[in-house]
């Protein structure tokens, strides 16, 4: 497939580790330069990159940015900017809690509100007018199965991604005009994951291992079986081959979508 990735510049948000980590290297397989950014220490950083220019980067650099505050946000995309520009942004950067909505605070909503909803929407309203200025852009949003139905103790997890699924859809009919088949498009869409093998789920299976003895793999295949009926996770790199082809020119056209990677949990 021809990606057409070599040299743009590609911003994964929550890209050194996980669903984030694994984008941003199918992107770096494609030539493309990579913009790191997450919660690291030099150590860490410098590991990343190393797997990023192992997987063909043409470049790659870390980029700081609290996904909690909107000046910070604008910094970053204006940081990138100037080292870009800025092609493709991947807004995966994301934090969770399991709680009833009896024993939910206003800190714990405020938080994940902010990093999974609002710190995408002020990444988008600063990268995309001048992805419109050029005619190219693809914005690809990390929502979630649970932008597409609920499941219970996820009040701010689920309203979070919800928000998200319907933010990609008012910005890809605002910028569905832009570009053309020649230049690619501006296009805007989300990524559905289900259950996948991440740091993000090892709380909860941890937590279902204890019906099995501390069973750490019993309590994973009940906790997986109970929502996904393929019954398997999903790998991280599963992911980061779906977002390459958005990113492709054929991809155009595809605007305003969410597609599940779920196994078929949200078919039931």
């Amino acid at each position: 497939m021809n990606s057409d990735l070599n040299g743009r510049v590609a911003l994964v948000t929550g890209s050194v580790q996980g669903i984030g980590l694994a984008i941003a290297k199918s992107l770096a397989e494609q030539g493309a330069r990579i913009a790191l950014h997450g919660l690291a220490d030099a150590a860490k950083i410098a590991e990343v990159a190393k797997v990023m220019k192992d997987a063909g980067a043409s470049d790659v650099c870390f980029f700081e940015g609290d996904m909690r505050d909107p000046d910070a946000i604008e910094a970053l995309i204006d940081a990138v900017e100037i080292w870009g520009p800025l092609d493709v942004l991947v807004n995966n950067a994301g934090i969770q809690k399991s709680v009833s909505l009896q024993d939910l605070t206003q800190d714990i909503w405020d938080a994940i509100i902010a990093v999974n909803l609002s710190g995408a929407l002020h990444t988008m309203r600063h990268a995309m007018p001048r992805m419109a200025e050029r005619g190219y852009g693809r914005v690809i949003n990390i929502a979630s199965v649970h932008g597409l139905v609920a499941s219970k103790d996820k009040a701010p997890y689920v309203a979070a991604k919800f928000g998200l699924v319907g933010l990609s859809k008012v910005a890809a009919l605002e910028y569905a005009h832009v570009g053309s088949r020649e230049t690619g498009g501006v296009t805007v869409n989300c990524i559905c994951p289900g259950w996948t093998d991440t740091p993000l789920i090892e709380p909860q299976i941890i937590a279902r291992s204890e019906m099995f003895g501390g069973d750490y793999d019993a309590g994973k295949a009940d906790l997986v079986a109970e929502k996904q009926p393929s019954k398997r996770t999903a790998d991280p790199s599963e992911i980061g081959a779906l977002a390459v082809w958005l990113c492709a020119p054929i991809a155009h056209n595809v605007t305003g979508t969410s597609i599940p990677i779920d196994g078929g949990w949200t078919a039931q």
